[in-house]
C-alpha cells in the first residue's frame, strides 16, 4: 500500500475530503483525519507505547464529539502528543501513524495498517498540527487510487506533504544557516546533506535512540552521506530540535 496525505488549513475542508475519498470507495479503515482537539475522556494506553506519543489515550465513540466531525465515522481516537498537544484521530491508521501500540490499535491492525505508513513524514504531520492544520491520510493499493486521491486533495486546495515539507524546512533555515559552525558560505555547501541527517533523526523509528544504534540503519539507508560531518551535524540538530519542540508545553498557533 501506498499513502498519500495533504495538509488543510480549516478543518471543515478536511472533513469533506475524508468523506469523499470514502465516496471513492476506499475502505473507511485507510482513511484518516488528524486534527487538533481535546477530549476530557482519557484512558492510560499500555507501557510499550512508542515513543512521540503522551501517555494517554482517549477512545471517544459518536455522541458530543463525534457531533462536532463531519467524517461518517463510529469513532474517534484523543492522542496527546508532546509538542503539538491533544490530536484527534478519526481511525486506527491515525492511532498507528502517531505512534500508539499494543491494547490501543491491536498488534494485528497495527502490523497490516503499518504497511506504507509515511512515518518518515511524522514531523511534517505534527508541524501542521501544530501550526491549528488538520492532515488527511489516505492508504492506497494501486496507482490508479493514488491518482484519484491526489487529484481530489487538489481540488480541496489542500497542500502537499512535499510543499508542507519545505515550508517547515524554510521555517528553520535562517536560524540553522546563522548557527552553522562553519559558517553561512559552508552551510550553503552542505545543506543537502545536513538537511538529510536532520530529517533523519525527527523520523519515528529514530526518536529516542542513540546515534550508534541507528549508525548501521542510517548507512544502510543513506549511503556514504551518513558519514559525512555534515550529516551528522544535522542529526545532532534535529535531535535538539526534537528535544526542544517536546519539552514546550505548547505550541499550537492558530490557523
Amino acid at each position: 500500500m501506498q499513502a498519500v496525505a495533504a495538509v488543510f488549513a480549516r478543518r471543515t475542508d478536511a472533513e469533506r475530503a475524508a468523506s469523499a475519498l470514502e465516496a471513492l470507495g476506499l475502505p473507511r479503515d485507510r482513511i484518516t483525519l488528524l486534527t487538533p482537539g481535546t477530549d476530557p475522556r482519557r484512558i492510560p494506553t499500555d507501557e510499550g507505547e512508542a515513543p512521540g506519543v503522551g501517555a494517554t489515550l482517549g477512545a471517544v465513540v459518536g455522541g458530543a464529539a463525534g457531533a462536532s466531525i463531519g467524517v461518517p465515522i463510529g469513532a474517534l481516537m484523543t492522542l496527546l502528543v508532546p509538542g503539538v498537544g491533544p490530536v484527534i484521530a478519526t481511525s486506527v491508521l491515525g492511532a498507528a501513524l502517531l505512534g500508539a501500540g499494543g491494547a490501543a490499535v491491536g498488534a494485528t491492525l497495527e502490523e497490516s495498517l503499518s504497511q506504507g505508513l509515511p512515518r518518515d513524514e511524522l514531523f511534517v504531520y505534527e508541524d501542521a498540527l501544530r501550526r491549528g492544520h488538520s492532515v488527511v491520510v489516505a492508504l492506497v493499493e494501486d496507482a490508479e487510487q493514488v491518482e484519484a486521491a491526489r487529484q481530489l486533495f487538489t481540488a480541496a486546495r489542500a497542500e502537499s506533504i512535499d510543499a508542507a515539507r519545505e515550508r517547515w524546512w524554510l521555517g528553520l533555515r535562517s536560524a540553522e544557516r546563522e548557527r552553522y559552525a562553519e559558517g553561512a558560505p559552508a552551510f550553503e555547501r552542505d545543506e543537502a546533506v545536513f538537511r538529510r541527517g536532520f530529517e533523519a533523526a525527527l523520523g519515528a523509528a529514530s526518536r529516542g535512540r542513540s546515534w550508534d544504534e541507528l549508525a548501521p540503519a542510517l548507512r544502510a539507508r543513506y549511503g556514504e552521506d551518513a558519514d559525512a560531518p555534515a550529516f551528522r551535524r544535522g542529526w545532532e540538530r534535529g535531535t535538539q530540535y526534537f528535544r526542544d519542540v517536546t519539552r514546550r508545553p505548547d505550541l499550537r498557533k492558530s490557523a
